[in-house]
């Protein structure tokens, strides 16, 4: 009952079954043995019968004005089906899949004007769309049979899915009419040029087993997403470059063997599956970092994803940020530094809130830091001392060795790199340059500032050490002007200066990006105006230490005392030991707990926060400081056997006759007394008490004594000491 109505539901006409409906089913019952025996000897023989195609239609759909019910689709698989002409009265097919047979002929076809799609894979037909076409037809797959060559497609407008993979066609012919066709697969064929696709809209494209050896014409194809060219004799990957919307490429078992045929691909910013397994490339040292770094956007390679670790590491390996390579030349002078004989240098200074002050002047090549260095050196020689660098490069006209710069041969540089010499070094032009601690003692050495200079890659480094210099950025506005500088010298390639020009969007590029990177920005098209510059800001820079010179002059001891725009206290630097002023160093960088200029600025707060000291305490932690550094450098005796050492001083006379209750003066905080500390007698510069604690002659018992009690002492506020001072009547007259 089921075959009957399934069979009459699909049939063509009624002259093909005449009974055409359902209240006629019960006349199918009426089917003698005789012709259900034959169908199934038809069936043996690869034949179609009416009652096979019965049992396997499905999707039943209304059809026309909605009235009349359809079967559309019609499944046969591996039946062994060798003809099918029974299905020329199934009109209203609308997919058709009979894969795994031996069907030759498709020309049923022809009468199937409403089919999408159509499977016929794996059969043996050789004849290449041996029907007529269907207007709505869509998806056909005709992979592996026995078609030899391809003929126009141009009727077949709504084509846009087709398989002819397996076949044995040596040329794409045919479908340049194929407005509509997205999805085309010739995997394992006998192709060797590709051709014919240029005016085609495909988004995949499988080329895969054929006998390619070049990628050609395919530049056209600009919508293509997905291309599969493995298992061909492709070498290069040239012909890909305009793909931009390429986001898979699959290129296994080919023939390439250079990483550098990558650089064809490396602006499809798209793509992010790409195989090169099976190639010769792979056995190259690196291969996948390198592929990695050539292709930042990948995220599968040789089919195994690639993960941000990867991408890290090929960028620094291959072409690391500054910073990276910055702090790879500081861990290496710093391990080679560690390994030499350690010694206090000149330019350590007591306190890790005091940095030995330096100026560093930088910016593209030719912009005149070096000039303007030498000349701020000779007009404030007070304060700055030129601190020569190291090259590997040879002389220019004019440039003396030991004052431009030592130039060394590139052995003699590297045997200082493993020395321990060098506190920065940088690459540029082809020739190392570096900035040794010895060039910094021999300013230190004489108590000045050390002025130097230094391009961008030098300035990352030397912000990895703990010098904390001022950073001030001479750069060229005028870009055509620089340029004629440049070349008015004749020292520079046309090469060189093209770089050099470059590099100034790479210096302005860090300014804006790091802001307080460079404490100051000076424009460096006139030198003249430049210097004048220069010296007006050096000189802001040194006012600040001029303030607190006017101040040390106003406080006792000749010791420097807090300003009131700046509490905190610093001791001295070298430059004030030889009695020139220092230049003090900032650094703008952002607050870590870890470094010093956060505990700069953390100090400053506290300072703000905290009470003023009086001017006695300040002047006491000034003296301490004072025999801290000499006896470093050996002038004087330990610091506590100096602490100690009896001073028969007695207070001046305008002090005997102060009546108890009142202040001392300021004169009178310079008053020295013997305090008796546990039978001993040691130094104490009063500050600000009263009168009346601090008689004549009087000496304080008691206490627990010894060193850490006399700093306490010396520590605290004064007004008041940490035990109880006596009675008078336990003075000594």
């Amino acid at each position: 009952m089921k075959e009957t109505t399934s069979q009459q539901f699909s049939s063509a006409s009624p002259s093909c079954c005449p009974q055409g409906s359902v209240a006629d089913a019960p006349l199918a019952e009426a089917l003698s043995c005789s012709e259900l025996e034959e169908s199934r000897e038809m069936e043996k023989n690869g034949v179609l019968t009416a009652e096979l195609v019965s049992s396997c239609v499905t999707q039943l759909g209304r059809f026309g004005t909605g009235l009349q019910h359809l079967y559309h689709h019609l499944s046969l698989p591996s039946h062994n089906l060798c003809d099918i002409s029974v299905l020329c009265k199934y009109v209203h097919l609308q997919k058709l899949e009979v894969p795994h047979n031996k069907i030759k002929d498709l020309s049923c076809v022809s009468n199937m004007p409403y089919l999408v799609i159509l499977d016929a894979s794996h059969n043996e037909i050789s004849n290449f769309f041996g029907f007529q076409p269907p207007k709505n037809l869509k998806e056909v797959n005709f992979s592996h049979n026995r078609m030899t060559k391809m003929k126009d497609l141009s009727a077949y407008s709504s084509l846009s899915k087709l398989d002819l993979d397996y076949n044995s066609f040596k040329e794409i012919i045919g479908l340049e009419q194929c407005c509509k066709l997205t999805h085309l697969s010739l995997a394992n064929n006998k192709i060797s040029r590709i051709s014919g696709l240029d005016s085609l809209l495909l988004t995949h494209l499988s080329l895969r087993g054929n006998q390619l050896e070049r990628i050609e014409g395919l530049e056209n194809l600009r919508s293509l997403q997905v291309l599969d060219l493995s298992l061909n004799r492709i070498t290069s990957l040239s012909g890909l470059q305009n793909l931009h919307l390429l986001g898979s490429i699959n290129l296994e078992k080919n023939l390439i063997t250079e990483i550098q045929e990558c650089k064809h691909i490396h602006d499809l910013l798209l793509l992010r599956d790409l195989n090169l397994l099976g190639n010769p490339v792979q056995e190259q040292q690196d291969y996948r970092l390198s592929v990695v770094f050539l292709l930042q956007h990948l995220t599968v390679l040789d089919q195994e994803k690639v993960t941000p670790e990867e991408k890290v590491s090929s960028v620094n390996k291959y072409d690391p940020p500054m910073d990276v390579v910055a702090a790879r030349n500081h861990m290496t002078h710093l391990v080679y530094q560690l390994m030499q004989p350690q010694i206090l240098y000149d330019s350590t200074l007591p306190s890790a809130d005091s940095p030995y002050p330096m100026l560093v002047l930088t910016g593209p090549q030719g912009c005149g830091k070096r000039e303007l260095a030498h000349r701020l050196c000779q007009e404030l020689s007070e304060y700055f001392a030129y601190g020569t660098c190291h090259t590997t490069r040879g002389p220019y006209f004019g440039e003396e060795n030991g004052i431009d710069y030592h130039f060394v041969s590139e052995e003699d540089f590297q045997h200082m790199i493993h020395m321990g010499k060098f506190i920065q070094t940088m690459p540029y032009g082809g020739h190392s340059y570096g900035l040794t601690r010895d060039a910094i003692e021999d300013v230190a050495r004489e108590g000045l500032a050390c002025c130097v200079h230094m391009e961008l890659e030098g300035v990352f480094s030397l912000k990895n050490s703990y010098f904390e210099p001022r950073f001030i950025l001479l750069i060229p506005t005028q870009v055509e002007k620089y340029k004629g500088h440049l070349k008015s010298r004749g020292l520079y390639t046309p090469a060189q200066i093209d770089i050099a020009v470059s590099r100034i969007e790479l210096y302005a590029n860090t300014n804006r990006q790091r802001p307080g990177f460079f404490d100051n920005v000076i424009p460096s098209d006139d030198w003249e105006e430049a210097y004048q510059t220069l010296k007006q800001v050096v000189k802001e820079y040194l006012l600040l230490a001029d303030q607190e010179g006017e101040n040390n002059r106003a406080s006792p001891d000749n010791t420097s005392t807090a300003s009131s725009h700046e509490p905190e206290e610093k001791p001295p630097s070298p430059s004030s030991r030889s009695g020139s002023r220092t230049l003090t160093s900032h650094s703008a960088k952002t607050l870590d707990p870890s470094d010093s200029s956060y505990r700069n600025y953390f100090t400053k707060i506290q300072a703000e926060l905290s009470p003023q000291k009086n001017t006695a305490e300040l002047a006491s932690i000034r003296r301490r400081e004072q025999l801290v550094r000499e006896a470093i450098v050996g002038k004087s005796p330990g610091v506590y056997s100096q602490l100690f050492k009896s001073s028969p001083q007695t207070a001046p006379s305008s002090l005997q006759h102060h009546d108890a209750g009142t202040h001392f003066s300021e004169d009178s905080r310079q008053e020295v007394r013997r305090v008796g500390i546990d039978g001993r007698q040691v130094e104490f510069r009063k500050g600000i008490c009263e009168a009346k604690h601090w008689e004549e002659e009087q000496v304080i018992e008691g206490g627990r004594g010894g060193e850490e009690e006399y700093g306490l002492l010396f520590c605290v506020d004064l007004s008041t000491v940490p035990f109880s001072l006596p009675s008078k009547s336990r003075s000594t007259n």
